[in-house]
C-alpha cells in the first residue's frame, strides 16, 4: 500500500459539555496540527498516490473554514463538543468531498483509503480513519 501525507494547521476556540472535561469546560484556544495520509494500492499512472499540491490546496481549503474561529458561535457545532475526535472526522468528511468532487485531480478517485490525524499538542492527538466509497 502506498501512502501520501500532506500537513496544514488551524486555531480555534471553543468549550466542552460535561464534567469529563474538567477545566476544558471553559472557553480556551487550540492550535491543531493537521495531516491527511491518502491511500491506494497501487500508483497512478503519473507515478503519484494523489498530486502533493492538489492535496495540500483542498486541506487549506477545508481548514480555513475554522481558522480563527469561535467553534462555540458556530451554527453548525450548536450541541455538539468539538472534540479532536469529532474534528478529525468532519475534516475526513470535507476532505472525501473534496476527491469525490475532482479538486485532487480525476485519478485521485482510485484512492482507496484515508485518515486524518489531528494532534492538538505534541504529546496528544485523535484520528479518523476508513475506506474511501464511491459516491
Amino acid at each position: 500500500m502506498y501512502s501520501l501525507s500532506v500537513r496544514d494547521h488551524f486555531m480555534v476556540a471553543h468549550s466542552f459539555r460535561g464534567k469529563i472535561f474538567g477545566p476544558a469546560q471553559k472557553l480556551h484556544g487550540a492550535t491543531y496540527v493537521v495531516d491527511v495520509i491518502f491511500q491506494r494500492p497501487d500508483l497512478d499512472s503519473n507515478g503519484l498516490v494523489v498530486d502533493i499540491g492538489l492535496a495540500r490546496c483542498a486541506l487549506k481549503e477545508v481548514v480555513e473554514c475554522f481558522n480563527y474561529k469561535n467553534l462555540d458561535e458556530e451554527a453548525q457545532f450548536a450541541d455538539v463538543n468539538t472534540t479532536t475526535e469529532m474534528l478529525a472526522a468532519l475534516i475526513f468528511d470535507r476532505m472525501a468531498d473534496k476527491i469525490h468532487s475532482g479538486s485532487l485531480g480525476a485519478e485521485a478517485e482510485e484512492l482507496t483509503s484515508m485518515k486524518v490525524k489531528l494532534n492538538e499538542s505534541h504529546v496528544a492527538w485523535g484520528s479518523f480513519e476508513s475506506e474511501l466509497r464511491r459516491p
